[in-house]
């Protein structure tokens, strides 16, 4: 089994739905997905807006094996889509996860999951992506979570900077804060590591979503 991150190129694209339309979002997934694949690619997961940006934000993300510019990724999904108020649109590529064994699978299970966007100088990137490696293990194994990948961001702006989006998988809003406050020595050290992390970055910020293409269970909280 290889270590090595999916080759293909993802896209991130925010929707702004009509107010209160964020869950036909949802239940347009199989339409989404087919007109995706009818341009060669895939829809990888939709996510609904939990804590920290407007409610009728939806966070998506496209796959494509075979590369697409990210004008033709958008017009692909919003084909498949009513009215949206707003859509912006990201090209990334994984620079450690998703694995490239793992063949695009998306997420499947529900949850909390965090956005969290880094900008950091260039220079310091390869010592961010050792300090997320090194971290991961112990941070999986404590706190019943999983990273579900690390993508660098194409950045139009020519500053010197480096631009990555991690998103992460916790099983509930609890164990978000549980993962905040270290318990022991192990968990002391995954913190040091994350923590020297975030030191290297110019900006950084997170919100929380839950998963609407889930396939054990919705999510009907009002979060926001």
């Amino acid at each position: 089994m290889s270590d090595k991150p999916d080759a293909a190129l993802y896209c991130h694209h925010r929707l702004l739905a009509e107010p209160l339309q964020w869950k036909a979002v949802g239940a347009a997934a199989d339409a989404i997905d087919a007109a995706l694949a009818a341009a060669g690619g895939a829809l990888y997961g939709a996510w609904r807006s939990q804590i920290g940006r407007p409610r009728d934000e939806v966070n998506l993300i496209s796959r494509w094996p075979d590369g697409v510019d990210p004008a033709a990724a958008e017009t692909a999904l919003t084909g498949a889509l009513g009215p949206l108020r707003a859509i912006e649109t990201r090209a990334m590529r994984p620079s450690l996860r998703p694995f490239a064994h793992e063949n695009g699978a998306p997420p499947r299970r529900q949850g909390n999951f965090a956005f969290r966007w880094f900008v950091l100088p260039k220079e310091d990137l390869a010592e961010f992506q050792d300090l997320c490696a090194g971290a991961w293990p112990g941070f999986e194994a404590s706190y019943d979570s999983q990273i579900v990948g690390l993508w660098d961001v194409d950045r139009p702006e020519n500053d010197g900077m480096a631009e990555t989006l991690l998103l992460t998988r916790r099983p509930d809003l609890a164990m978000w804060e549980r993962s905040k406050l270290p318990a022991d020595a192990a968990e002391a050290e995954v913190r040091a590591k994350l923590s020297r992390r975030y030191d290297l970055c110019r900006d950084t910020h997170v919100y929380t979503t839950t998963l609407l293409t889930a396939e054990d269970r919705a999510d009907d909280a009002r979060w926001t």
